[in-house]
């Protein structure tokens, strides 16, 4: 199942793919299993974690959409997040950055007071066939983006977590299937994985669970913005499934992940990849 060729400057925009990723904005029915909670979402303007922000309003919490600079794309998560009838606060910046790490922390706690769900799923990436193509920069920011700024948030929002609280890292099938053209970007998902699961035995006393989605190949933003349109194309192909996934498909796992429902799940990756194995 093919996608057009198309291709977009990073970090891409979803109102303007062919077709436009499935987040769930018609499809997510939620059951009340947040009800209460105060959330953060990093990348949550657009594909996974827009479709983690739809879920968690449906299900009945308050949501914080960090983004880098996808206006129109955060707006409408935003109206999404207000439909379900829940506060939605919008703040613009790049994680690269530590002190917009902490602001966003800063910024959820004066709107919530708390914060009950943090889930770090922004992420960088450039597709590369040669190493000597990927210039230092692109390195130091790729890790800076997508593992410090992990460990920027977790460390301002740990103060103001409560027991029960769960923290979420989008790692990927990359972690332990690494992609050569996607060099830095595989090594930063590993570092990901691994973090979360000393974090998941450094805070469990602490009542805090920690966890790592790692999803396959999924339609979102980043693949017209980070690949060339031929691999556009026939992106999601070679998994056993035969196609992408939307980001709709991840939703209901970081809901679990979230929830009550995850209350004895702690210190696991959990594999969302059309079939593609992770050990």
């Amino acid at each position: 199942m093919s996608q057009p060729r198309q291709q977009q400057d990073p970090p891409g925009v979803q109102g303007v793919m062919t077709p436009v990723p499935d987040c769930g904005e018609d499809s997510y029915v939620g059951s009340g299993k947040l009800t209460g909670k105060a959330a953060v979402i990093t990348g949550g303007d657009s594909g996974i974690g827009r479709a983690a922000a739809i879920a968690y309003a449906r299900e009945g919490a308050d949501v914080l959409i960090s983004y880098l600079s996808e206006t129109q794309d955060a707006e409408d998560t935003a109206r999404y997040v207000r439909e379900a009838g829940r506060t939605a606060v919008l703040v613009e910046g790049d994680i690269s950055d530590a002190a917009v790490c902490r602001g966003i922390i800063d910024r959820a706690v004066a709107e919530f007071g708390r914060i009950d769900v943090l889930v770090s799923n922004a992420a960088h990436q450039m597709s590369h066939d040669d190493l000597e193509d990927v210039s230092d920069e692109e390195f130091e920011f790729t890790f800076r983006t997508n593992v410090f700024a992990m460990f920027h948030l977790v460390k301002a929002a740990l103060p103001h977590m409560p027991r029960g609280s769960s923290i979420i890292g989008s790692s990927s099938v990359n972690s332990d299937m690494p992609s050569p053209a996607l060099a830095p970007y595989a090594a930063t998902k590993a570092a990901i994985a691994n973090f979360c699961a000393s974090l998941a035995q450094m805070l469990g006393p602490r009542g805090i669970r920690v966890n790592s989605v790692a999803p396959g190949p999924v339609w979102t933003p980043l693949i017209p913005a980070t690949m060339p349109p031929e691999k556009v194309e026939h992106f999601g192909e070679n998994t056993p499934l035969g196609r992408a996934g939307q980001p709709a498909e991840l939703a209901p796992t970081y809901v679990l992940l979230a929830s009550e429902d995850g209350s004895y799940i702690s210190g696991a990756r959990i594999a969302v990849t059309g079939g593609r194995p992770i050990l």
